[in-house]
Parts: C-alpha cells; sequence; structure tokens
C-alpha cells in the first residue's frame, strides 16, 4: 500500500457524478476540510460545465450566473480534474466507477419532470417547462426541439419560478432577449412569435404561490406585456390571510400582484393573464392542443396546516395551442445505482446512498443536491445540503475499504477513457470553448453566443 488511505502519499479519489451546482459545492466542501488529502474528478455528461447555471437559469439572469467564478476557484485547484463528455452508464459504468474511486458523489440533479396525468397530456403541443428552458439555453439534447409558436395563446401550468421564467421569455420583445445569451434558434424562432396571450394556471390560491417577489416584479416590468390579475381573485380565505404572518415572501408577492391588479392592462400588444384555484383536467384537440379544460377548486385548511384544495365540479374552457407544464422536477434513474421511483430521488440517510428507501447503507456511495432531497430550494441551498454529505463521507474513511492502489492512480481513469476513444473535456478545454462563446458574443453585444451541440463543441476546441 502506498500510505494510509487519506494520507499525502494515498490521497482520497472521490467521483464526483455531475458538474452543477451541487457537484461544485461538495467539491469545494471536500476541498475545506483539512484532515484528509483528497483527489477529486468531477464528470459530466456534456462537454460543459455547470449544469442548472448554464442550462436552466434564465438567460435574461445573468447575474445569477455570476456564481460560476466561484465554482471557477474549485476546479482551478490543483486536487481537482474536469471530465467532461463522459457519462455515467454511457463512456463508463458504474461498477468500473467504483473499481477505480473510494467514494462517488452523485449530484446528478432532477432532469425530468412530473407528468399532469390527464386525458390529452400527450397531443402535439403539450411540453413540460423543461423542455422549453433547455430549448431556449441551448441543451445539446433539446436544441432540435420545435415548438410552434403561430398560436396566439399559450398556458403556463405553474407558479413556481421556472413557470415564471417561461412565460417572461415568452412575453419579452425581440430587442430585450437579443441582449441576452438565449440560442440563437431560440431568438430567431421568438422573433417570429405570434404569441398574445399567456395564461398562467395555479391550482391554489395566490398566497400559495410558490415564485420570489423578483420574479412577479419582472414580469410587471415587461416592454411588451401587460400583466391581468382580478382584484376579486386577491381576496384572500381566512386560512390563507393567517399564513401570510409567517410567510414574508407570500405577503410581499400579494402586495406586489395588488399593485399590478389595479394596474390594469396599458395597450401593451402582449397580456398575462393568472388563473388561480384552477386545476387542468382535460387538454382537448384531435392531433394538436386547440383548448384546456379545468375545474375550478376551493381552498381548504388541513390538519398539519397544509392548505389543501378540492375541485367544486364546475368547469372552464381556455382556448389554447401551446401548454407548459411547471408542476416539480424529478430524477432520473443512473444504470447501477439505486432509485426511490416513488419520489423521484436516489435514496438516501442525509446524503448516505441506501440499497432501497430507509434500506441499508451502500459504502462508498453518497447524494447531494436535488438528486439526494428532491427539487427544492433555489442554487444556493445545495451549498449546506452538500457540507452535509461532505461531513459524513469524512466519518466513514477510516472504515472504508480503499480500491487497489494501481486502480487508484488518477492515470488509471485515462488510460481507460483512451483505450475507448472518448473525447473528453478537461477544464482547459473548457476555458478554450468558453473564450469563444464570449467572443461571438462581444461581437453581437451579448454576454456569449453559445455552442449547441456537442460535436460543434468538439469541433471548435478538439479539431474534431
Amino acid at each position: 500500500m502506498a500510505g494510509k488511505l487519506g494520507s499525502n502519499s494515498r490521497p482520497l479519489r472521490v467521483a464526483i457524478v455531475g458538474a452543477g451546482p451541487s457537484g461544485f459545492y461538495a467539491a469545494g466542501a471536500l476541498l475545506q476540510q483539512k484532515e484528509i488529502h483528497v483527489s477529486i474528478d468531477i464528470f459530466d455528461r456534456l462537454p460543459t460545465p455547470y449544469g442548472l447555471v448554464r442550462y436552466g437559469v434564465a438567460p435574461d439572469h445573468q447575474k445569477i450566473k455570476s456564481v460560476t467564478k466561484v465554482y471557477e476557484r474549485t476546479i482551478s485547484d490543483s486536487r481537482v480534474r474536469y471530465f467532461g463528455n463522459v457519462g455515467l452508464g454511457e463512456e463508463i459504468n458504474h461498477d468500473e466507477l467504483k473499481s477505480l474511486y473510494d467514494q462517488i458523489i452523485y449530484a446528478t440533479g432532477a432532469s425530468s419532470d412530473r407528468q399532469l396525468d390527464i386525458p390529452g397530456e400527450n397531443l402535439t403541443g403539450s411540453f413540460s417547462a423543461t423542455e422549453f428552458v433547455a430549448w431556449y439555453n441551448g441543451h445539446p439534447d433539446f436544441a432540435d426541439f420545435d415548438f410552434d409558436l403561430n398560436t396566439e395563446s399559450v398556458a403556463v401550468i405553474g407558479v413556481g419560478n421556472v413557470a415564471m421564467d417561461v412565460t417572461r421569455i415568452l412575453a419579452k420583445s425581440i430587442e430585450e432577449l437579443s441582449e441576452t445569451d438565449i440560442a440563437d434558434y431560440a431568438l430567431e424562432k421568438l422573433s417570429k412569435s405570434k404569441v398574445k396571450h399567456i395564461h398562467i394556471v395555479a391550482r391554489r390560491g395566490p398566497a400559495q404561490a410558490k415564485f420570489t417577489n423578483p420574479e412577479i416584479k419582472e414580469l410587471g416590468e415587461l416592454a411588451e406585456a401587460d400583466v391581468v390579475i382580478k382584484a376579486e381573485d386577491l381576496v384572500l380565505d381566512p386560512a390563507s390571510q393567517a399564513s401570510l404572518d409567517s410567510d414574508r415572501t407570500a405577503a410581499r408577492n400579494l402586495e406586489t400582484m395588488q399593485i399590478l391588479a389595479e394596474q390594469g392592462t396599458t395597450g401593451k400588444p402582449r397580456q398575462i393573464h393568472f388563473h388561480f384555484l384552477r386545476s387542468p383536467v382535460e387538454l382537448l384537440g384531435d392531433d394538436a392542443v386547440t383548448a384546456m379544460r379545468m375545474e375550478v377548486n376551493e381552498l381548504h385548511p388541513t390538519d398539519t396546516g397544509y392548505i389543501a384544495c378540492d375541485g367544486v365540479g364546475r368547469f372552464e374552457t381556455l382556448d389554447v395551442g401551446l401548454v407548459f407544464r411547471s408542476i416539480g422536477y424529478r430524477s432520473v434513474p443512473i444504470p447501477g445505482v439505486p432509485f426511490y421511483e416513488k419520489w423521484g430521488i436516489i435514496p438516501n440517510d442525509k446524503g448516505r446512498v441506501t440499497a432501497t428507501h430507509q434500506g441499508e447503507i451502500v459504502p462508498g456511495e453518497y447524494v447531494v443536491g436535488w438528486a439526494k432531497r428532491g427539487p427544492t430550494g433555489v442554487i444556493g441551498t445545495n451549498k449546506p445540503d452538500a457540507v452535509e454529505t461532505v461531513a459524513l463521507m469524512m466519518e466513514d474513511v477510516a472504515s472504508l475499504t480503499p480500491v487497489a492502489d494501481a486502480s487508484a492512480s488518477p492515470n488509471a481513469i485515462i488510460a481507460l477513457l483512451q483505450e475507448r476513444n472518448v473525447a473528453y473535456f478537461t477544464f482547459a478545454d473548457w476555458l478554450k470553448l468558453e473564450a469563444i462563446e464570449d467572443e461571438r458574443g462581444k461581437a453581437q453585444g451579448r454576454p456569449r453566443v453559445k455552442f449547441t451541440s456537442e460535436a460543434a463543441m468538439l469541433a471548435a476546441v478538439k479539431g474534431e
């Protein structure tokens, strides 16, 4: 043996699967602890790092994307390497990864979405918000999607921040979008959009809306869209009114919505309509969506304090040609890794992976972020979450069975990938690609112009 596990001569070899915020926060926490010497390899299925920050954060929210400067410091540490374009279950399998690393962290996020489970959901024109967001952000998996924006009316189901992002992108003028890093093909498509009415549909009331206050305020500041909220829809039931006392965000949201309701329409070419206490029950149309049937709901508090809703048997129909559901995300199973289907997460005990839900601990395997706790919180929420998991990892080092010394060599993974002719992306490769994107953006007065295909990324950097 080259030395004690976690020593300078035999560092703890850690693989992090997923190069989004939770993966980088986990790497940062590993670097900050002083007891154990570590050697970290971060893997991502795509050539590009940063995950949700690159492909999920709205293109007109550049300030949020500046968090990548923190991640850049982490990955520039000599103890960290980046292997982009290497997918677990694709270029390398679970057993191979286990044989090369003492510990594995899954930071794979929640890339799928929840279904409405209503008739007509599979009609043409029915999409998840996830698909639309990934498309306009230039995600290679979604670059070929086609969204028919020739319709005048669109429904966005849900009242979280993602629903607000989708609404804002549909409602913004092309001049506003031209200053962002939205994908070129999306900019072209949106420039020809005929969308005039965007209907935001919420199954509960305004006090239960999950968007943050800046998101609802932004809707009221758009150059070409008015917000339409009926004053009577903002009159709260007693339970909702009482809930505002302990929820400052909801209270501020209600104040903003009241201002928007009073403001009314000002003659702008587009309108954003809020429909509270409505649940979609069916999408109508022969081959493509032409309308959405909704049931009217009423609220009632439960014994736990949660304010639930139930249909009252009255129905309304909304004429729409495009529907985006934004009702929650789910993780996707990884071959060889436990998965708890009911919650859509990797089963775990505070970050230690378990074989089944509440089952036995799987030695040496850990999880962080949305794959650990479900799709909750904002980007920064992943930091304490990662710190919790890393603390458990450090506790477990003494009882670990290390991988063989030959396998623990940093060269072992490189040899395996080279043997398979995998064109993996290093962090230096990414910096080169980023510089090209930034230069292309500068020429257009934009933050960057993204590459939207893996082949184009590889060609730009590696000449392949």
